[in-house]
């Protein structure tokens, strides 16, 4: 199958200290970063991407231990996936693409490392998009049974003992196209070429210990930073978008929430579930155009 990008996007890899990030290029006009969720990689955004290229620079980049950015072994904190490393070598990518500042979209695992590199790099960012979160330290210190429910997944990945690498490295095209399924509602179906490309590079045992490192970070290390970073808000504008059949829209008062944690936030709901920049493309695009200026 081919890789559903079109041909005006180049592909290049980046140097973040040691860490080489994969990343697709395309467009003119003002940076913007668009960063994927779990169990994906860049071509979550193939749909929004030449949309928003049209006036800007749009840049695609794999999160380490994701698509086919490196995966650095993790050790026994997890502290290479930490949100705070993720978000350092996006830093470091579009510096080095000479983009000193930009705007930045991240669904999902990707909105958490852009809301840590909104708290640790602020003079970098002009505008922050997040779809389909809440912060996590607002999801796990308010987890009840719908959560747990619900994001069953963040509590089976964080599990030790090799017990959800042995298991996913067993059947790992069921999980993913399962994971995506359950959390679609109608608007445009997946791409069967990117669904491919999910399952190619989450197949890689690497892939499957990056990203269970990635949610045993989130339960640990991260809310470690996050609760060390209480009372601050952030001030790079921000806009919330959120699937209204999905957890968040369901679950959560999304903007009341984000309130709490940034100073200047808008938003509001699409008609879909989780996979926003899939299932409503259109709709992203124009959301992220009219708000990233």
């Amino acid at each position: 199958m081919t890789v559903p990008l079109p041909g005006s996007f180049r592909y290049r890899t980046v140097d973040a200290d040691g860490v080489r990030i994969n990343c697709a290029i395309a467009g003119d006009g003002p940076p913007a970063l668009l960063l994927h969720g779990y169990p994906q990689t860049h071509l979550i955004w193939h749909h929004v991407a030449p949309l928003l290229a049209a006036d800007h620079t749009v840049v695609l980049t794999d999160l380490r231990g994701y698509g086919d950015s490196d995966k650095p072994a993790p050790s026994s904190d997890n502290r290479e996936y930490a949100k705070r490393a993720m978000a350092h070598d996006q830093l470091l990518v579009m510096r080095a693409l000479g983009f000193d500042r930009f705007a930045v979209a991240g669904h999902d695992r990707g909105a958490r490392v852009g809301h840590r590199l909104a708290l640790d790099a602020p003079e970098a960012l002009t505008a922050l998009a997040v779809l389909d979160i809440v912060p996590t330290r607002h999801t796990f210190e308010h987890a009840d049974l719908a959560f747990g429910l619900g994001y069953y997944h963040w509590f089976f990945l964080a599990a030790g003992n090799g017990v959800p690498e042995g298991l996913l490295a067993a059947a790992p095209e069921h999980w993913v196209t399962a994971r995506m399924q359950a959390r679609h509602h109608g608007g445009t179906p997946f791409d069967p070429a990117a669904v491919a490309e999910y399952v190619r590079c989450f197949a890689d045992p690497a892939a499957i210990a990056a990203s269970c490192a990635d949610y045993r970070a989130a339960a640990t290390i991260d809310l470690d930073h996050d609760r060390a970073d209480a009372g601050r808000r952030i001030t790079t504008p921000l806009l919330a978008l959120w699937g209204q059949h999905g957890f968040v829209g369901g679950n959560y008062d999304v903007l009341d929430i984000w309130r709490e944690y940034a100073t200047d936030v808008r938003g509001h709901a699409l008609d879909c579930d989780h996979y926003l920049p899939e299932e409503q493309p259109a709709q992203v695009a124009a959301a992220l155009r009219e708000f990233f200026g």
